[in-house]
Protein backbone atom coordinates (compact mmCIF):
# COMPACT_ATOMS: atom_id res chain seq x y z
CA UNK A 1 0.00 0.00 0.00
CA UNK A 2 2.96 2.55 0.22
CA UNK A 3 3.50 2.54 -3.75
CA UNK A 4 -0.03 3.56 -3.84
CA UNK A 5 0.22 5.94 -0.85
CA UNK A 6 3.84 7.94 -2.34
CA UNK A 7 1.22 7.77 -6.08
CA UNK A 8 -0.90 10.32 -4.13
CA UNK A 9 1.63 12.62 -2.89
CA UNK A 10 3.67 13.30 -6.53
CA UNK A 11 2.65 16.67 -6.70
CA UNK A 12 5.80 17.79 -9.39
CA UNK A 13 4.39 20.70 -11.78
CA UNK A 14 2.66 18.78 -14.81
CA UNK A 15 3.75 19.37 -18.40
CA UNK A 16 1.95 21.19 -20.88
CA UNK A 17 -1.21 19.84 -20.06
CA UNK A 18 -2.70 21.41 -23.44
CA UNK A 19 -1.26 22.08 -26.53
CA UNK A 20 -1.77 25.44 -28.34
CA UNK A 21 -3.83 23.73 -30.99
CA UNK A 22 -6.49 21.88 -28.69
CA UNK A 23 -6.56 25.62 -26.92
CA UNK A 24 -7.31 27.03 -30.39
CA UNK A 25 -10.82 24.78 -30.60
CA UNK A 26 -11.66 26.43 -27.18
CA UNK A 27 -13.64 29.73 -26.75
CA UNK A 28 -13.46 30.64 -23.01
CA UNK A 29 -16.15 32.76 -23.62
CA UNK A 30 -18.81 29.85 -24.15
CA UNK A 31 -17.27 27.79 -21.75
CA UNK A 32 -18.71 25.90 -18.91
CA UNK A 33 -18.63 28.32 -15.53
CA UNK A 34 -20.01 25.17 -13.28
CA UNK A 35 -19.05 21.69 -13.44
CA UNK A 36 -19.93 18.71 -12.26
CA UNK A 37 -18.78 15.63 -12.14
CA UNK A 38 -20.26 11.68 -11.57
CA UNK A 39 -16.65 10.28 -10.81
CA UNK A 40 -17.74 6.95 -11.85
CA UNK A 41 -15.40 3.52 -12.66
CA UNK A 42 -13.36 3.54 -10.04
CA UNK A 43 -13.19 -0.27 -9.02
CA UNK A 44 -14.19 -1.83 -12.37
CA UNK A 45 -10.76 -0.21 -13.57
CA UNK A 46 -9.22 -1.67 -11.49
CA UNK A 47 -10.71 -5.12 -12.16
CA UNK A 48 -9.73 -4.66 -15.75
CA UNK A 49 -6.40 -4.19 -14.86
CA UNK A 50 -6.49 -6.79 -12.78
CA UNK A 51 -6.23 -5.11 -9.67
CA UNK A 52 -7.39 -4.72 -5.98
CA UNK A 53 -10.65 -2.52 -6.35
CA UNK A 54 -8.44 0.01 -3.49
CA UNK A 55 -6.10 0.85 -6.22
CA UNK A 56 -8.83 2.05 -8.50
CA UNK A 57 -9.44 4.63 -5.55
CA UNK A 58 -6.66 5.84 -5.47
CA UNK A 59 -5.81 6.43 -9.00
CA UNK A 60 -9.35 8.21 -8.89
CA UNK A 61 -7.55 10.32 -6.65
CA UNK A 62 -4.83 11.76 -8.11
CA UNK A 63 -6.51 11.92 -11.66
CA UNK A 64 -8.54 14.27 -9.81
CA UNK A 65 -5.68 16.76 -9.55
CA UNK A 66 -5.14 16.70 -13.27
CA UNK A 67 -8.48 17.26 -13.68
CA UNK A 68 -8.93 20.40 -11.64
CA UNK A 69 -5.62 21.84 -12.82
CA UNK A 70 -7.42 21.60 -16.20
CA UNK A 71 -10.30 23.09 -15.00
CA UNK A 72 -8.56 25.95 -14.27
CA UNK A 73 -7.00 26.09 -17.77
CA UNK A 74 -10.45 26.30 -19.37
CA UNK A 75 -11.68 29.04 -16.95
CA UNK A 76 -14.33 26.64 -14.69
CA UNK A 77 -15.42 28.90 -11.90
CA UNK A 78 -16.34 25.73 -9.51
CA UNK A 79 -16.12 22.34 -10.06
CA UNK A 80 -18.00 19.68 -8.01
CA UNK A 81 -17.16 16.06 -7.48
CA UNK A 82 -19.48 13.07 -6.89
CA UNK A 83 -17.19 11.64 -3.75
CA UNK A 84 -19.44 9.60 -2.06
CA UNK A 85 -22.86 9.36 -1.69
CA UNK A 86 -25.75 8.63 1.20
CA UNK A 87 -25.54 4.78 -0.74
CA UNK A 88 -21.87 4.21 -0.42
CA UNK A 89 -22.09 3.30 2.87
CA UNK A 90 -23.96 0.50 2.14
CA UNK A 91 -20.56 -1.20 0.68
CA UNK A 92 -18.14 -3.61 2.24
CA UNK A 93 -16.77 -1.96 6.29
CA UNK A 94 -13.22 -2.78 4.88
CA UNK A 95 -13.77 -1.02 1.26
CA UNK A 96 -15.56 2.42 3.14
CA UNK A 97 -12.99 2.41 5.64
CA UNK A 98 -10.37 2.41 3.03
CA UNK A 99 -12.19 5.15 1.33
CA UNK A 100 -12.58 7.26 4.12
CA UNK A 101 -8.25 6.73 4.65
CA UNK A 102 -7.67 8.44 1.10
CA UNK A 103 -9.79 11.65 1.92
CA UNK A 104 -7.96 11.82 4.94
CA UNK A 105 -4.72 11.56 3.34
CA UNK A 106 -5.73 13.23 -0.34
CA UNK A 107 -7.02 16.42 2.01
CA UNK A 108 -3.99 16.19 3.99
CA UNK A 109 -1.49 15.66 1.21
CA UNK A 110 -2.78 17.73 -1.64
CA UNK A 111 -3.48 20.89 0.98
CA UNK A 112 -0.02 22.76 -0.17
CA UNK A 113 -0.52 22.15 -3.70
CA UNK A 114 -3.89 23.69 -3.40
CA UNK A 115 -2.24 26.58 -1.66
CA UNK A 116 0.25 26.66 -4.27
CA UNK A 117 -2.19 26.12 -7.52
CA UNK A 118 -5.08 28.64 -5.63
CA UNK A 119 -7.75 26.21 -5.21
CA UNK A 120 -10.49 26.80 -2.61
CA UNK A 121 -11.14 23.51 -1.02
CA UNK A 122 -15.29 23.14 0.22
CA UNK A 123 -18.00 20.13 0.48
CA UNK A 124 -21.23 19.45 0.40
CA UNK A 125 -23.00 16.62 1.91
CA UNK A 126 -24.22 15.82 5.76
CA UNK A 127 -20.22 16.14 6.95
CA UNK A 128 -21.06 15.33 10.35
CA UNK A 129 -21.39 11.26 9.62
CA UNK A 130 -18.10 11.50 8.56
CA UNK A 131 -15.20 10.17 10.65
CA UNK A 132 -13.67 12.02 12.92
CA UNK A 133 -10.69 12.22 11.19
CA UNK A 134 -11.75 13.25 7.94
CA UNK A 135 -13.89 16.00 9.53
CA UNK A 136 -11.11 17.21 10.86
CA UNK A 137 -8.50 17.15 7.84
CA UNK A 138 -11.55 18.99 5.52
CA UNK A 139 -11.86 21.33 8.36
CA UNK A 140 -8.28 22.27 8.44
CA UNK A 141 -8.00 22.00 4.52
CA UNK A 142 -10.88 24.44 4.07
CA UNK A 143 -9.54 26.85 6.32
CA UNK A 144 -5.91 26.96 5.02
CA UNK A 145 -7.45 27.60 1.72
CA UNK A 146 -10.64 29.47 1.93
CA UNK A 147 -8.89 32.96 0.32
CA UNK A 148 -7.72 30.85 -2.72
CA UNK A 149 -9.33 32.22 -5.93
CA UNK A 150 -8.55 30.44 -8.89
CA UNK A 151 -11.41 27.88 -8.81
CA UNK A 152 -13.56 26.27 -6.15
CA UNK A 153 -13.42 22.36 -5.57
CA UNK A 154 -16.63 21.05 -4.16
CA UNK A 155 -16.31 17.27 -2.62
CA UNK A 156 -19.52 15.42 -2.21
CA UNK A 157 -19.12 13.68 0.80
CA UNK A 158 -22.16 11.86 2.69
CA UNK A 159 -24.20 13.60 -0.70
CA UNK A 160 -27.78 12.60 -1.76
CA UNK A 161 -29.93 14.87 -3.82
CA UNK A 162 -33.04 13.79 -1.52
CA UNK A 163 -31.34 13.90 1.73
CA UNK A 164 -30.13 17.61 0.43
CA UNK A 165 -33.43 18.29 -0.31
CA UNK A 166 -35.09 16.92 2.97
CA UNK A 167 -31.93 18.50 4.88
CA UNK A 168 -33.54 22.36 3.18
CA UNK A 169 -36.87 21.35 4.22
CA UNK A 170 -35.57 21.13 8.19
CA UNK A 171 -33.86 24.35 7.68
CA UNK A 172 -37.19 26.07 5.99
CA UNK A 173 -39.76 25.02 8.92
CA UNK A 174 -37.47 25.93 11.44
CA UNK A 175 -36.99 29.42 9.51
CA UNK A 176 -41.11 29.06 9.80
CA UNK A 177 -41.21 28.42 13.10
CA UNK A 178 -39.08 32.13 13.76
CA UNK A 179 -41.22 33.61 11.61
CA UNK A 180 -44.20 32.73 9.05
CA UNK A 181 -43.68 31.76 5.95
CA UNK A 182 -46.33 32.29 3.35
CA UNK A 183 -46.80 29.96 0.24
CA UNK A 184 -46.12 32.81 -2.18
CA UNK A 185 -42.87 33.14 -0.79
CA UNK A 186 -42.07 29.55 -1.71
CA UNK A 187 -40.27 30.79 -4.93
CA UNK A 188 -37.35 28.43 -6.29
CA UNK A 189 -34.77 31.18 -5.35
CA UNK A 190 -35.86 31.00 -1.89
CA UNK A 191 -35.89 26.79 -1.48
CA UNK A 192 -32.39 27.57 -3.58
CA UNK A 193 -30.79 29.29 -0.74
CA UNK A 194 -31.45 26.34 1.55
CA UNK A 195 -29.59 24.20 -0.58
CA UNK A 196 -26.08 22.92 -0.26
CA UNK A 197 -24.59 24.51 -3.37
CA UNK A 198 -26.70 28.01 -3.06
CA UNK A 199 -22.68 30.14 -2.85
CA UNK A 200 -22.29 28.05 -6.31
CA UNK A 201 -25.18 28.10 -8.12
CA UNK A 202 -26.43 25.32 -10.85
CA UNK A 203 -23.86 23.58 -12.81
CA UNK A 204 -23.85 24.03 -16.36
CA UNK A 205 -22.43 21.20 -17.60
CA UNK A 206 -22.98 17.59 -15.82
CA UNK A 207 -19.99 14.98 -16.72
CA UNK A 208 -20.51 11.35 -15.84
CA UNK A 209 -17.99 8.87 -16.47
CA UNK A 210 -17.93 4.94 -17.34
CA UNK A 211 -21.11 5.09 -19.67
CA UNK A 212 -24.02 4.96 -16.93
CA UNK A 213 -27.33 6.70 -18.62
CA UNK A 214 -28.94 7.75 -14.53
CA UNK A 215 -28.19 10.73 -12.27
CA UNK A 216 -27.59 8.47 -9.07
CA UNK A 217 -29.22 11.00 -6.70
CA UNK A 218 -27.00 13.79 -7.55
CA UNK A 219 -28.04 17.45 -7.57
CA UNK A 220 -31.41 16.92 -8.25
CA UNK A 221 -32.58 19.98 -8.22
CA UNK A 222 -29.41 22.00 -9.32
CA UNK A 223 -29.37 20.01 -12.68
CA UNK A 224 -32.75 20.92 -14.34
CA UNK A 225 -31.20 22.80 -16.64
CA UNK A 226 -27.53 21.03 -16.90
CA UNK A 227 -25.79 19.77 -20.25
CA UNK A 228 -25.46 16.38 -19.78
CA UNK A 229 -22.20 14.28 -21.09
CA UNK A 230 -21.61 10.88 -21.12
CA UNK A 231 -18.47 8.95 -21.25
CA UNK A 232 -17.86 5.85 -21.48
CA UNK A 233 -14.12 6.18 -19.79
CA UNK A 234 -13.34 5.04 -16.70
CA UNK A 235 -12.71 7.59 -14.01
CA UNK A 236 -8.91 6.40 -13.13
CA UNK A 237 -8.64 6.60 -17.05
CA UNK A 238 -10.01 10.34 -17.21
CA UNK A 239 -7.65 12.49 -18.61
CA UNK A 240 -7.34 16.68 -18.98
CA UNK A 241 -8.11 16.17 -22.80
CA UNK A 242 -11.72 13.98 -21.63
CA UNK A 243 -12.05 17.26 -19.81
CA UNK A 244 -11.65 19.27 -22.68
CA UNK A 245 -13.56 17.20 -25.46
CA UNK A 246 -17.03 17.95 -22.81
CA UNK A 247 -16.19 21.29 -22.68
CA UNK A 248 -15.97 21.29 -26.29
CA UNK A 249 -19.32 19.60 -26.48
CA UNK A 250 -20.86 22.05 -24.35
CA UNK A 251 -19.88 24.81 -26.21
CA UNK A 252 -21.04 23.78 -29.51
CA UNK A 253 -24.26 23.11 -27.74
CA UNK A 254 -27.71 26.24 -27.70
CA UNK A 255 -28.79 26.20 -24.05
CA UNK A 256 -32.06 27.13 -23.99
CA UNK A 257 -33.08 26.63 -20.68
CA UNK A 258 -36.00 26.26 -21.08
CA UNK A 259 -36.91 28.89 -23.05
CA UNK A 260 -37.76 27.47 -26.44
Amino acid sequence: MSAISDRVVDDAAPKEIFSSEELALFDREKGPRHIAIMMDGNRRWARLNNLYPLRGHWEGAEVLTDVVRAAILLGVQTLTVYAFSTENWNRSENEVDSIMRIFELYLVRKRQLMMKEGIRLDAIGDLSQLPPRVQRALNRTRQATCNNRKINLVLALNYGGRDEIRRAIGQILLRHDEKKIMPGELTEQFISQFLDTNQWGDPDLLIRTSGEMRVSNFLLWQISYSEFYVTDVLWPAFTPRELLRAVLAFQARRRRLGGE
